[in-house]
Parts: C-alpha cells; sequence; structure tokens
C-alpha cells in the first residue's frame, strides 16, 4: 500500500515524460530484469516487475537485489521529473527496510519526492507486492538523488 503522504510539486522541465522514458529506455539492468515503467508525473512514479523464477532468492520470493533495484529507479525518476531539463539524477543515499517477504506475482515500487531541491531531493518509495487479489507492503526506501546538470 503505497504511503499516502503525496505532495505537489511543479515540474521545471515540461518534458520531463519522455526524458524519463528515454533515460529508463537506456539502463541495460531494466531490460535484464523486465521491468517496466508504469507511470511517471510530477514528483511520482512507478515501475513494475513481473515474476521470473531467476528474480528470485531460495525460497522462491523475489530477491531483495530486484526489490531494491525497481525501487532505486522508481525514487530517481520521481525525483528526475522535477529537475531542470537536460538533468540526470544520481543516487547518493539509499536505505531500505524489507518489511515482508515479496511473494507474488507482481512487484511494484512507487517513488514519491517528498522534498525537492536544487542539487539533492529526497524521495520515499513504497514496494508492494500482488498476489492474486491481495497486495502487501513489502519495502519501505528512503532515497537522496543529486542532479547532474548537463547543459
Amino acid at each position: 500500500m503505497p504511503y499516502a503522504f503525496k505532495p505537489k510539486f511543479p515540474p521545471l522541465n515540461l518534458n520531463f515524460e519522455r526524458d524519463a522514458k528515454k533515460s529508463f529506455e537506456m539502463q541495460g539492468i531494466m531490460h535484464l530484469i523486465g521491468a517496466e515503467l508504469r507511470a511517471i508525473e510530477p514528483g511520482r512514479c512507478i515501475i513494475e516487475l513481473p515474476y521470473r523464477e531467476d528474480l528470485t532468492q531460495q525460497d522462491g520470493f523475489f530477491h531483495a537485489g530486484a526489490t531494491s533495484t525497481i525501487a532505486d529507479s522508481a525514487g530517481g525518476y520521481a525525483a528526475m521529473s522535477l529537475m531542470p531539463s537536460g538533468s540526470r539524477v544520481l543516487t547518493v543515499e539509499f536505505k531500505i527496510n524489507l518489511t515482508e517477504p515479496a511473494a507474488g506475482s507482481l512487484l511494484i515500487a512507487e517513488g514519491t519526492v517528498i522534498k525537492p531541491g536544487r542539487t539533492l531531493t529526497v524521495a520515499d518509495i513504497a514496494v508492494t507486492v500482488q498476489k492474486a487479489d491481495e497486495t502487501k507492503l513489502c519495502a519501505v526506501v528512503q532515497q537522496t538523488t543529486i542532479c547532474v546538470r548537463t547543459e
């Protein structure tokens, strides 16, 4: 279940959606694991990862590495959506709490910016797992990213 706190911030780049999708397509890891960018809006991003046996740990749950990977990108793209045109985003700090085994058919990471800044942005990420018609929170993340200006 995603966080209830969803602040609204105006985007500095009106082409943030196009730029985020282009950046996402350039990430080899997202292709490798089969992750999909499902939604991007100012200060918010959702990435989904369908279950595959090769993404699991020894008990058949999604591996923490898969969980962390989509969480990191969901927070990063949420942050990027509020950065100026031509900016790149890099994670500088990341804290994850795995709250429940990620047992299910679909992993969903929802990143929400809680404090954008000129250089550093802080985001919260909720990762849920769906099994049949049940959704459980399996990880909570707090992330700090840095805006790298390229233009």
